[in-house]
């Protein structure tokens, strides 16, 4: 009988010491994360353009679609939050309330491609649906100061349009 209370004993205690060194070893563990840049380089210099030309307003960058858009009652939250979930927007123009003014979307040539224009046209009709005024510049001709004054201090479109403003290439 003791040698069978030796074994369970021993048993006992390498289960310990084992769940111990389990436990220590994910505190220790090196997670693979570095940092990046928030905003690339086309970005960086449209959210400096904003915020020179609008300072009156709360100009926000990288901002997840479900932290602006909220889902009606009577609908399935989770359902329509999953249709948005991933989502960002490039940049977010508020008044000093926080209530939006506009939305801007920075395009380059990936938005050519069908996965991206798969995903613009849902986050598209996500704000539209909420009255969100949308605005898509390209990045290769990207608005001056003026422009953007011009553009988003105007009054809205109908709701049902989306702002597609192209900015004359310089010569």
């Amino acid at each position: 009988m003791k040698p069978i209370i030796l074994i369970f004993t021993i048993i006992l205690i390498a289960t310990f010491i084992l769940i111990i060194k389990i436990k220590s070893k994910s505190k220790n563990e090196i997670w693979p994360f570095y940092a990046k840049k928030v905003l690339t380089q086309p970005e960086q210099i449209l959210y400096f353009r904003l915020i020179q030309s609008l300072p009156e307003h709360i100009i926000l960058a990288q901002v997840q679609l479900s932290q602006i858009l909220g889902v009606k009652k009577g609908h399935n939250y989770q359902a329509w939050l999953n249709r948005i979930n991933r989502m960002s927007i490039d940049f977010v123009v508020c008044k000093k309330d926080s209530s939006i003014v506009a939305i801007i979307e920075l395009d380059d040539a990936t938005h050519s491609l069908n996965h991206r224009k798969k995903a613009d046209t849902k986050k598209d009709k996500a704000l539209t649906a909420a009255n969100v005024r949308i605005i898509r510049w390209q990045a290769k001709t990207m608005p001056d100061n003026e422009a953007i004054k011009s553009q988003i201090l105007c009054p809205s479109p109908p709701k049902d349009e989306i702002d597609y403003y192209t900015t004359p290439k310089r010569g």
